[in-house]
């Protein structure tokens, strides 16, 4: 059973990538800018054996290079260890500016040109050193920057469409 239920959207928002010390707290990969941001959210969502569990960040901070954090309810090594290199997801919803269009927001929508021409639909983004890129899958794989409004101009949630300036043959 899945507890956070089927109608909630997870969002990777880093990993646990280790132990620290003997009192339970965890090293952390985090993918927010800046990485300590990641303990503002609460709960995580930790997947662990195919499953969500909630945990509750009580602490955190920088300990050298790494990114540490005390789960609450865990006072231990041995129980902090269950959870070496399971991701950390929180629900769509805990992020702040619901205006906001985050990747996982585009992921599934489908992608037209400014002709009608249906390319298929955003498989994933990917975060490039210049700018965020669209994976889009259809007859073939394209890469189409997620450049607004050069190349991305428009997303429409309600129908399920994004819009892009892009010839069918690039």
């Amino acid at each position: 059973m899945d507890p956070v239920g089927r109608g909630d959207r997870r969002l990777a928002m880093g990993h646990i990538c280790g132990v620290h010390g003997v009192k339970g707290w965890v090293k952390v990969y985090s993918y927010t800018q800046p990485p300590e941001n990641i303990l503002t959210y609460s709960p995580w969502l930790v997947g662990v054996e195919g499953t969500w569990i909630r945990l509750e960040p009580d602490a955190g901070r920088w300990h050298g290079k790494h990114l540490i954090a005390k789960i609450k309810g865990c006072d231990d090594r041995d129980r902090a260890l269950l959870w070496q290199n399971a991701p950390i997801a929180v629900r769509r919803d805990q992020l702040p500016d619901d205006d906001a269009v985050y990747w996982c927001d585009v992921q599934g929508l489908r992608v037209i040109n400014q002709d009608g021409v249906e390319f298929g639909v955003v498989d994933r983004v990917m975060a490039t050193g210049a700018n965020d890129v669209l994976v889009v899958r259809g007859e073939r794989e394209r890469l189409i920057p997620f450049v607004e409004p050069q190349y991305v101009t428009a997303i429409d949630m309600a129908q399920g469409v994004l819009r892009v300036s892009w010839h069918p043959e690039d």
